[in-house]
């Protein structure tokens, strides 16, 4: 649209001034005439016979409007204070328009242009292909400036153009759809096709090989299949590349992981084309698996066709065998030591298998000899036989298992353990096969005490209390690392109590105990720590279960058993840290159990449980408790003076409130702490694995 602007001869708008001076001055409440003011026109050029568009204020009282060469029109289509719509009449040319009102004449600034009539008469050929020229015959076609086809794809350089021919040619990207000429004006003057162009699209006659193996060359069959920018297998595996492109043959190398199913090609207009004839992926076919029984954790070898299609080979219990080699007709797999009997499947990457149709049995340890088979708890026995290395575990009368960690093809031997009952021994491969022996073992009466109870948890320098059977007879008790036991409690056939020495090494081992005939036993595994135990769960405020970080910049939860305190989570680091390196934080008081505390700092201490794994040989551990009334600080760096640290098992450390300073303040009241509280590492550079737990506030 055009913007144009009032045009009033002088005289006349000097006159309508004094005149409404005049009225204003007789009668105040007579000023209420709206001024007439035109604001746009268009559009521009026009075509004879369109609808040309006035807007402005006032417009109701126009009473003709006067087209140039004197055309006068004063029937409208529309109206109003604001809009006036008049269809414009054939024997209008170019030039200024008059509107007529009985406020004075109001002409535009700039000339309404009228537009030649763009027709279309014809399209050919209806149907072209993308690169292909297209003929429009009509009328003033030397005024179009741009062609558009479907999906908006425009085209302003043509072939040839002429009042009455225009050829174009069809963009490689162009949809099937009507076609758009256009003026390329501002406001253009816009002519649509009546009938949609058809361009064309690749079509598929015929597709070989069928079925077609991963990796090899798929032919297509058909027409314009040199339209084809990207073939799309089964499972969305892509080719864009391909071996060969003409009009009626393409061809591509199927991909390894396409699968069944109808091809799409892609045209460069993203237009897609799906077959009708659906594609089949090879398989790979099994002729023979040998040696037939396998040992698990030894080789097979399978031979057949096409297995250098197989990407896993899976034996019974879904355990995956690792494969060594592979050919097309020979390939050598590993048999899983847990594997059990069954068919044997080969997957490709096309998400397709193929089983053995036999099932591969597997060798199982056989039981040549048991000696003694008359024994005590607490002795050895030696089982010979074969394939003996399978074994994982011995199971002896009275439900007492044995883990197997010496075995050989030939012989094991093992410790009957205490509480062991007469009865076969069972051998349980690591499979999950069990094989029983043919004879009993005789367990005699002997002077081994039983251990029926035990703390899962001990802290090195407190008294522990175990259960058990003719616990009396023991004489020596000694902990990891060969050290002995000092002092003792309480001590009847049913009862020991034992000082556990500070010095024991930290971390998970047994205790094994001595009798006065220099027979011996030994506890469950048990988890030596030198922690502190949570006295008020209330004012624990990070233990990575319920109370979590919101911001770190490394470590994470865990819940290894070699390291956990009591099977639950703990924050472990491990990584070679450089400066400020945050592990755990909150902020706002979240969880944090301040107010518990209040005033009484004086009264309390932080703890927390760490455990070092491997020497810190620089910076810090900066604890942070910030608030309204300063930013609190503690430095845990216990390696300064040593050079390194590393508490070899977890330990308590406990921080008096009072040592946390900001500035040379101390805390006094805690309930203040109300902003950021957590730890990081700072000020130096060192390897930090630690584990961290229970962090918490406690009485003194």
């Amino acid at each position: 649209m055009l913007n144009i602007i009032n045009k009033i001869k002088i005289p006349v708008l000097i006159s309508l001034l004094v005149i409404g001076f005049m009225l204003n001055s007789c009668d105040k409440d007579d000023d209420n005439t709206p001024s007439i003011q035109l604001l746009s026109f268009g559009p521009s050029p026009v075509l004879r016979g369109g609808d040309l568009r006035f807007i402005g204020t006032g417009l109701d009282k126009v009473t003709s409007i006067v087209l140039a060469n004197n055309v006068e029109v004063n029937t409208f289509k529309t109206k109003t204070s604001e809009l006036i719509v008049i269809t414009v009449p054939e024997a209008t040319v170019d030039g200024k328009v008059t509107l007529k009102t009985p406020q004075g004449n109001i002409e535009t600034k700039t000339v309404l242009r009228i537009s030649e009539p763009i027709t279309i008469t014809s399209i050919s050929p209806a149907r072209v292909r993308p690169g292909g020229i297209l003929t429009i015959s009509g009328t003033y076609l030397n005024l179009v400036k741009e062609v558009v086809f479907s999906a908006k794809k425009s085209v302003k350089a043509f072939q040839s153009q002429s009042q009455t021919k225009l050829e174009v040619k069809v963009p490689d990207d162009a949809q099937t759809g009507k076609i758009v000429l256009s003026n390329g004006e501002a406001d253009p003057i816009l002519v649509e096709s009546e009938t949609d162009v058809e361009v064309i699209l690749p079509a598929a006659s015929q597709i070989s090989p069928n079925p077609v193996k991963a990796g090899s060359n798929l032919t297509i069959e058909g027409t314009d299949l040199d339209l084809v920018k990207t073939l799309v297998f089964g499972g969305g595996s892509r080719v864009t590349s391909f071996v060969s492109v003409e009009s009626g043959k393409l061809v591509a190398i199927a991909p390894a992981d396409a699968r069944d199913g109808a091809l799409t090609m892609i045209v460069a207009s993203l237009v897609e084309v799906q077959t009708a004839q659906e594609v089949t992926m090879a398989v790979p076919s099994i002729a023979n698996v040998s040696p037939n029984p396998a040992k698990n954790g030894k080789d097979i070898t399978i031979t057949g066709t096409d297995l250098d299609l197989v990407t896993t080979v899976v034996f019974g219990g879904n355990k995956q065998g690792a494969i060594l080699s592979k050919s097309l007709s020979e390939m050598t797999v590993k048999v899983p030591v847990d594997a059990t009997e069954g068919a044997v499947t080969f997957n490709t990457a096309a998400n397709k298998s193929v089983a053995t149709v036999s099932i591969l049995s597997l060798v199982k340890p056989v039981i040549a000899n048991i000696a003694p088979m008359e024994t005590q708890a607490n002795k050895e026995i030696t089982i010979s036989g074969t394939d003996l290395d399978l074994v994982a575990k011995v199971v002896f009368g009275g439900n007492k298992e044995v883990v197997v960690n010496n075995s050989n093809e030939t012989e094991l031997v093992v410790t009957v353990p205490p509480g062991t009952l007469s009865g076969a021994v069972i051998l349980v491969a690591k499979n999950g096969d069990m094989i029983t022996s043919a004879s009993s073992l005789t367990i005699l009466a002997s002077n081994v005490p039983l251990i029926t109870s035990i703390p899962p948890m001990i802290r090195p320098g407190e008294m522990i209390t175990i259960q058990g059977e003719k616990l009396d007879l023991f004489v020596d008790v000694i902990f990891p690392d060969n050290i002995r036991a000092t002092m003792f409690g309480i001590k009847t056939a049913t009862m020991l109590q034992v000082l556990v020495p500070s010095n024991v090494r930290r971390g998970f081992g047994k205790i094994k105990f001595i009798t006065n005939e220099n027979e011996t036993t030994e506890s469950p595994e048990v988890n030596f720590q030198g922690v502190d135990p949570v006295s008020d769960r209330s004012l624990v405020f990070f233990d990575f279960d319920n109370l979590n970080r919101w911001w770190g910049d490394t470590g994470a939860n865990e819940n290894d058993p070699t390291y956990t305190l009591d099977g639950t989570n703990y924050f472990r680091v491990n990584g070679s840290l450089n400066g400020w390196t945050g592990f755990f934080w909150r902020n706002g008081k979240n969880e944090f159990p301040a107010d518990a505390i209040g005033t009484n700092v004086s009264s309390y201490v932080l703890k927390f449980d760490v455990n070092v794994l491997d020497p810190i040989t620089g910076g810090e551990l900066a604890w942070r408790l910030k608030g309204s009334s300063g930013d609190f600080w503690y430095y845990w760096k216990p390696w300064e003076a040593t050079g390194s640290y590393e508490t070899n098992g977890w330990i308590t450390v406990t921080i008096p409130l009072t040592e946390f300073k900001s500035g040379g303040d101390s805390i006094s009241d805690l309930s203040t702490i109300n902003e950021d509280f957590g730890v990081a590492f700072n000020n130096g550079a060192s390897m930090v694995n630690a584990c961290f737990d229970n962090v918490r506030f406690e009485l003194k």
